[in-house]
């Protein structure tokens, strides 16, 4: 199997994109060591803002918003999921699994030693990442959960069956172009690129093309009995939960009262369905989500 890893070249003057770059290794069993790409702004004593983009972005997608938290005091860290980004990029489909994409996020919380950790997540950064707090849930102190899920095996949506097999079958995955197609605003072409950039060709587009695949659609497809395990400890998480899904995404909508109605730690707290917001709400209204993360810590 093999790993491929994005010239630097690819990344150089990327829009609203100054950060410097980190990276820990994580180990993937046939692969040894693969290296993991992250973001990480702000004071390493400051309260820690874990920050999960999902598919098929990367940590660019937070770039409006990681220096807004990080102004405040806090420490924010954006990791780029493993094949994408500027994370090492296995080129073979079955690497990857929603198991091991857990599994690797834990290894790389553990790697940073972080706890106290307040969760931003969206897309596949809340189906791993809720997977997280369920596994650990002493590790966070809160989350804010945007257009994501945790699904157990339930029919999906024609919108999403749509998606599933345009990744598994289309010759072409237009990264750049699928983040404009599920996204309000108008990105500008430097941004499309910027999307783009992580993936020279079709070899390095794997990982992107396997998430739609990983989501468990029937009771029988992997997956699907971890996260009702997942959902047995989310029903008993009292600390803060927040939801704040977009009005304007066709796959996830509606999905936030699945939380509101069974996490504790929803009750009472300020949900909104933000306007003018489509799937990648990180895009369309960055800056209400970053308020509302710092206001995780003052309530």
């Amino acid at each position: 199997m093999k790993v491929l890893r994005t010239p630097d070249e690819r990344f150089a003057d990327l829009p609203d994109y100054p950060f410097a770059s980190h990276h820990v290794q994580i180990a993937i069993d046939g692969l040894g060591p693969v290296r993991q790409h992250y973001v990480d702004e702000g004071g390493r004593d400051a309260p820690v803002v874990l920050m999960l983009h999902g598919e098929p972005s990367w940590s660019y997608l937070y770039r409006h918003m990681i220096p807004r938290v990080a102004a405040r005091g806090y420490r924010v860290i954006a990791p780029d999921l493993i094949g994408f980004g500027k994370s090492d990029k296995p080129t073979e489909l079955e690497v990857f699994s929603y198991a091991g994409h857990v599994a690797w996020l834990a290894q790389f919380l553990d790697a940073l030693a972080l706890e106290d950790i307040t969760l931003f997540c969206q897309d596949w950064g809340g189906l791993l990442g809720l997977r997280l707090v369920a596994q650990m849930p002493g590790r966070f102190r809160a989350v804010i959960a945007s257009n994501t899920g945790l699904p157990i095996g339930a029919p999906p949506s024609p919108a999403f069956l749509a998606w599933r097999g345009f990744a598994a079958n289309s010759p072409d995955f237009p990264i750049g172009a699928i983040l404009q197609q599920a996204t309000v605003r108008t990105l500008s072409d430097a941004e499309v690129a910027a999307y783009d950039a992580p993936f020279v060709d079709e070899r390095y587009k794997a990982a992107a093309r396997a998430f739609p695949l990983l989501v468990p659609i029937n009771p029988d497809h992997p997956g699907a009995a971890d996260n009702k395990a997942a959902w047995e400890t989310l029903a008993q998480f009292d600390k803060p939960f927040l939801t704040l899904f977009g009005d304007s995404d066709p796959v996830t909508g509606g999905g936030e009262r699945h939380f509101i109605e069974r996490v504790p730690g929803a009750a009472g707290q300020p949900h909104r369905i933000l306007p003018k917001t489509g799937h990648f709400s990180q895009e369309d209204s960055p800056e209400a989500l970053a308020d509302a993360i710092i206001g995780t810590f003052l309530r």
